[in-house]
């Protein structure tokens, strides 16, 4: 497959506007594990290729190990996720693919559990940041790994 449109280049204000969010969510009071985890799940449920491609070269470049990476679709089932996570990943998964009334209520007491009113605010804009990022490649299809070593992600050894 072949990109469709640069969009970065087409409207580059918006581009760095997206950017500029991302630049201060790696600022926010979420660990950068738990963001990583939030990307790569959403980018999954949406089958997005070249961000699946993208947060799974930085998660392993930030430390990130795989096998926890290959239990992201059952993290429900398995044991390598903290509570903490899990409520990131229903927190992100609810979001992604809103239910027809909203939030359901035990979702929320669970993240509600485990983060802070602030936290939880700052893991919103992050769900919301990646479902952007989602849309966009998906629908002008950069090609995955394209970018690699721009973004120093052929550290991760994963081409």
């Amino acid at each position: 497959m072949t990109q469709r449109i640069d969009y970065m280049q087409q409207s580059p204000e918006l581009f760095k506007k997206l950017v500029d969010l991302n630049t201060l969510l790696s600022k926010s009071s979420i660990e950068k594990p738990i963001i990583h985890l939030v990307e790569v799940r959403a980018s999954q449920i949406n089958g997005c290729a070249f961000c699946l491609d993208m947060h799974v070269k930085q998660s392993v470049i930030d430390g990130e190990r795989p096998l926890r990476l290959f239990h992201l679709p059952a993290w429900r089932e398995s044991p390598l996720f903290s509570a903490r996570e899990r409520a990131a990943l229903a927190w992100t998964e609810v979001l992604t693919q809103l239910p027809p009334h909203g939030v359901p209520d035990d979702v929320f007491e669970f993240a509600r559990e485990q983060f802070s009113e602030k936290e939880l605010t700052e893991l919103t804009y992050a769900v919301m940041a990646i479902n952007a990022w989602n849309r966009i490649n998906i629908a002008f299809t950069p090609v995955p790994g394209g970018i690699d070593k721009a973004f120093g992600l052929d550290k991760a050894g994963l081409a």
